[in-house]
């Protein structure tokens, strides 16, 4: 059962309306999503092409890439939405340079991190538990999801992870879109709950990637991305968290080829970085 937490924004002169919105992605797992009145920016990774993370118990990767914009650019944030605490999600130019005061949406794991880091309004939740964010008339229902890390016994030794349901409302409290990111998990049994709990999910995140670490993939690949996408069945999926790190092994070509022999190819949007995905709501209010 969904606990009734709720967190009030103040307002300002922020573009409101729920008939449109847009997805600029950045890199890596970070977007910056605009919608009703929201600016919100998931798993903020502003590290640079030969920069090294430490993903624990002495493991590097390098980034290939570099991301979009500079953390510098961007815009005012209402909040950051955190899959979990690894370094390609959370890295050391967030924890010097983001507003210590933003709220960041995360695990509990998570947000005993961001304490020790200085930020002042981490909210964490469990699985299936609810945190509504209100701005003017406008709020947002963000629900943790299911996630898993690593199989068996390695998801103990690996950060918690939570996919998150983003439900914006409208001020009659009638969900007008819904956002699901998945968050760094696999495929798993727990997947399957998400579509009869929210059978209407008009986009989706898909965290990619293909990770691995001595072989044990951590992460989706391309089969498994196709795999969430049958089951979630979003209206449209956007893959992010990919080709970035050399940890990831399975290339956004291989689930291109993937999508397409699934017969998906109208129901995915691919983004490079520095482009934006557009997206209009009919029906808003």
């Amino acid at each position: 059962m969904n606990s009734l937490k709720q967190l009030v924004l103040p307002t300002n002169s922020t573009e409101s309306s729920l008939s449109s919105g847009s997805i600029f992605f950045v890199g890596t797992a970070t977007v910056v999503l605009r919608y009703g009145g929201f600016t919100i920016l998931t798993d903020p990774n502003f590290l640079h092409q030969g920069d090294h993370v430490h993903l624990g118990y002495g493991l590097r990767s390098k980034r290939r890439t570099n991301p979009a914009i500079e953390i510098e650019q961007l815009p005012p944030l209402d909040f950051v939405v955190l899959s979990h605490m690894h370094d390609d999600h959370f890295d050391r130019i967030a924890a010097e340079k983001l507003d210590k005061n933003v709220p960041i949406v995360t695990t509990h794991h998570a947000a005993q991190d961001l304490k020790q880091k200085g930020f002042t309004a981490p909210q964490p939740l469990n699985t299936w538990e609810t945190l509504t964010i209100t701005k003017g008339e406008n709020s947002v229902r963000i629900t943790a999801m299911p996630g898993r890390h690593g199989p068996g016994i390695l998801a103990a030794i690996l950060p918690p992870v939570m996919g998150s349901m983003l439900e914006f409302q409208s001020p009659a409290k009638q969900t007008v879109f819904r956002l699901y990111i998945t968050g760094d998990t696999l495929v798993y049994e727990d997947l399957k709950e998400i579509p009869k709990r929210y059978p209407d999910i008009d986009l989706a995140l898909l965290h990619l990637g293909g990770t691995q670490v001595f072989g044990i993939l951590l992460t989706m690949d391309a089969k498994q991305g196709v795999q969430a996408i049958q089951i979630i069945a979003p209206e449209m999926a956007i893959p992010i968290h990919f080709n970035d790190y050399t940890v990831f092994k399975s290339p956004l070509e291989d689930f291109q080829r993937a999508v397409t022999a699934a017969g998906l190819d109208g129901r995915v949007r691919y983004l490079s970085h520095g482009e934006t995905y557009n997206f209009n709501v009919s029906e808003a209010y």
